[in-house]
């Protein structure tokens, strides 16, 4: 770290210290370990009652932060963590809209660095103890949606493990979390006057019992604003009256007034009217299978269904817009991370849009796969060629071979690369519309649905197991990677699949 960076996070910890004036006489934070777009984590040590000095890592999260997602990560960390590999939480403070979560601190490897030195049996051991930790937070109902592998601390020493993160956390239908309940997505079609809540976006507002957090003023969610009804209120009134006619008018431009004000509300409810009319669902559209989108189609509702995670983790239900979403998003995202430890590459997707990320995974999964799994979740997906589905075995030692090469002989990586990535595009020249709606065309998709750094370091010719990998690893892979949610192996499944049948 430069000594420009150092006097930054100096600063940062500085004004951490005057945000929350109680820190400074509890612990010493020595640097900062991690950036989110939520929040901030510093390495800092606490000095127990004891004498003893203790090593914490201490989670700042923004003061735009809604009080109610705060209050759900800290219930899902305090009554599903601490157990099962599941990190827990020691203290929590809060001054004003400041609030630091306290965990136990657990020193661990970039994923990155450490992904082409791992043996087989260290894969193994990952994946069992990652899919522990996803058993115990799908039994209380939590969906943690953003399963990746810098929010699963690994200890290679002290084979330790950690799911960290829970800031975007949502409950099943059955959550035992009960301010999971409260952020439920919103249902599409659904509007109640009646609702204790107001929805907005994908996440609900709800007006915080005053004593949760000492305070029960509405904040932002996201940026978005909060609307005051009183100057909502006020603003019509003042149209209105500019509208209304003067005193001082004659009778006849009274008159004249009257009826251009009601010619002008004619109009209008014939225009709202037109527009109702055009608006109409059952109205069928000219854009499907054509690479443009009607004004019908851009009339209708905007589907509003949770897309919350990492791009490249994303489960082909998040990038279609499926609004019932599972604890099966998190099976796929560690299907994503199993993936990129039997082929050796991180990351595996990269994608510029949903849309893209789809295709993506539609030249691994197949054509006929996704679409028959995208019926299953009430959509309807549209190829203009029909993709072959990829072996899994075969991918991922084709792109591992290239890391195992001995001495690193370049221009045979690169041939192999060449050839792989030729396979890849081959079956890339199909476009795909969700729900009859053309969005994009495989002229913008990426040259390859597989990223690879140029400056990759190759492994020696220690194979660490991988030139034996049994074939329960690929099935386990493939049901991870089930385009159906419905049918996607579940965490309990999982940990009792026979390749793991040495470890249970």
């Amino acid at each position: 770290m430069s000594s420009g960076d150092t006097a930054g996070v100096a600063k940062e910890i500085e004004k951490l210290y005057a945000a929350v004036p109680q820190l400074r006489n509890i612990f010493y934070i020595k640097s900062k370990i991690g950036e989110g777009t939520f929040s901030s984590v510093y390495l800092a040590i606490g000095r127990l009652r004891s004498g003893e000095d203790v090593t914490f890592a201490l989670k700042h999260l923004i003061p735009t932060s809604h009080p109610t997602r705060i209050a759900a990560e800290l219930q899902c960390l305090s009554v599903a963590g601490g157990e099962d590999n599941v990190m827990g939480v020691k203290y929590c403070f809060r001054n004003k809209d400041h609030v630091v979560i306290v965990m136990p601190y657990l020193e661990h490897e970039c994923f990155a660095d450490i992904l082409h030195s791992l043996s087989l049996e260290e894969t193994k051991e990952y994946m069992f103890n990652l899919l522990k930790a996803l058993r115990r937070i799908h039994s209380f109902g939590i969906v943690h949606r953003d399963v990746k592998p810098s929010n699963f601390l690994y200890n290679r020493s002290l084979k330790k493990f950690a799911l960290v993160d829970f800031g975007l956390a949502q409950g099943t239908p059955d959550t035992k979390i009960d301010l999971l309940k409260v952020l439920q997505p919103k249902k599409q079609g659904s509007c109640s006057q009646n609702h204790p809540y107001i929805i907005s976006g994908n996440w609900v507002h709800q007006n915080i019992p005053e004593g949760l957090f000492g305070s029960s003023a509405q904040r932002s969610v996201f940026g978005e604003r909060n609307f005051n009804v009183h100057s909502a209120v006020t603003t019509d009134n003042t149209t209105l009256k500019a509208v209304k006619p003067s005193k001082m008018l004659d009778v006849t431009t009274r008159k004249l007034a009257t009826r251009k004000t009601v010619s002008a509300k004619s109009t209008s409810s014939s225009v709202n009217k037109k527009a109702s009319s055009i608006c109409q669902t059952s109205l069928a559209c000219d854009c499907y299978a054509k690479d443009q989108v009607c004004n019908i189609c851009l009339a209708r509702t905007r589907q509003v269904a949770p897309r919350a995670g990492t791009p490249g983790f994303r489960a082909p239900e998040v990038l279609t817009k499926c609004p019932h979403q599972t604890t099966a998003i998190d099976m796929w995202s560690a299907g994503i991370i199993f993936l990129s430890l039997l082929s050796g590459r991180y990351h595996f997707f990269n994608a510029a849009d949903d849309m893209n990320a789809l295709a993506q995974i539609m030249t691994i999964r197949g054509s006929k796969e996704t679409i028959q799994a995208s019926k299953c979740f009430g959509k309807n997906l549209l190829c203009s060629k029909e993709l072959p589905s990829k072996d899994l075995k075969t991918l991922c030692e084709g792109l591992r071979s290239a890391v195992l090469l001995p001495n690193g002989d370049q221009h045979d990586i690169q041939k192999q690369r060449a050839a792989l990535q030729m396979q890849i595009m081959e079956n890339q020249d199909g476009w795909f519309s969700p729900e009859s709606s053309n969005i994009t065309h495989a002229s913008s998709m990426v040259a390859s649905c597989v990223s690879a750094p140029d400056n990759m370091d190759i492994e020696q010719s220690n194979h660490n197991g991988w030139d034996r990998v049994p074939n329960e690893a690929y099935h386990l892979l493939d049901r991870l990677l089930d385009m159906n949610p419905a049918t996607r192996i579940t965490a309990e499944e999982a940990l009792i699949h026979p390749l793991f049948k040495n470890m249970r």
